[in-house]
């Protein structure tokens, strides 16, 4: 993880925009993020990455683990990185530098916290803050009972109207021994469909995200 003097200097704000999209990857507080690193990688191989972490994901990534040349964000840096009035914000300056964000897993905790418009840790404010013509995905990740319980297809409802496009979960064997839909969709899948997206749709348009979160909702 990089501390910087400045915000803007650690991200490179103040140079061209480069060639390649800029895509700020976020993990929230579910298991699935063991692969986390697995999405890093897969995404740098075509784009300029940043990442976020909230405190609860931390407990299944591995900072070590991650590509040197990604710069890791936690809850910590929003405030570590300000001092002064007339300091760069974190979260601002990511939403700033950002064409595309991802956040994969997405928790049921966060996706309730952005369906109601919450933002107390550093990938909610960025949310809270986004430009809603740049594409936002999200890739669920759940126990099945969540997955299915009617709060869950509201929140879908809820970010749907403010555009942001899912990735489905998958049923499969999940972390805790059941079997069911919830678990994240495999990384080269949610790589292939932000891959996909950014070819079909120009970036820094004012058209919305191919992929509606209103599809595949979960039964009530």
């Amino acid at each position: 993880m990089t501390t910087s003097e400045s915000v803007q200097e650690t991200l490179g704000l103040d140079f061209p925009h480069p060639s390649k999209p800029r895509v700020l990857l976020a993990a929230s507080g579910s298991v699935a993020a063991i692969k986390f690193e697995s999405l890093c990688r897969s995404f740098s191989e075509w784009a300029e990455v940043r990442a976020v972490a909230t405190k609860a994901s931390l407990h299944f990534i591995d900072r070590t683990s991650l590509p040197s040349d990604i710069i890791l964000h936690t809850d910590d840096d929003e405030w570590s990185t300000w001092k002064k009035i007339g300091d760069e914000v974190l979260h601002i300056e990511l939403r700033k530098w950002a064409d595309i964000m991802v956040i994969a897993p997405l928790s049921a905790n966060t996706l309730a916290k952005i369906a109601g418009g919450l933002c107390d840790n550093l990938l909610t404010c960025i949310v809270r803050a986004w430009d809603y013509s740049k594409p936002l995905f999200v890739a669920p990740a759940m126990n099945t009972f969540m997955w299915n319980n009617p709060f869950t297809s509201r929140h879908l409802e809820t970010i749907n109207l403010l555009g942001i496009s899912l990735v489905p979960p998958i049923t499969k064997r999940l972390a805790c021994g059941d079997y069911g839909n919830g678990a994240m969709a495999e990384p080269s899948v949610i790589d292939s469909t932000v891959r996909l997206a950014c070819k079909r749709q120009p970036l820094n348009t004012n058209s919305s995200p191919v992929i509606p979160a209103g599809r595949n909702l979960p039964s009530s």
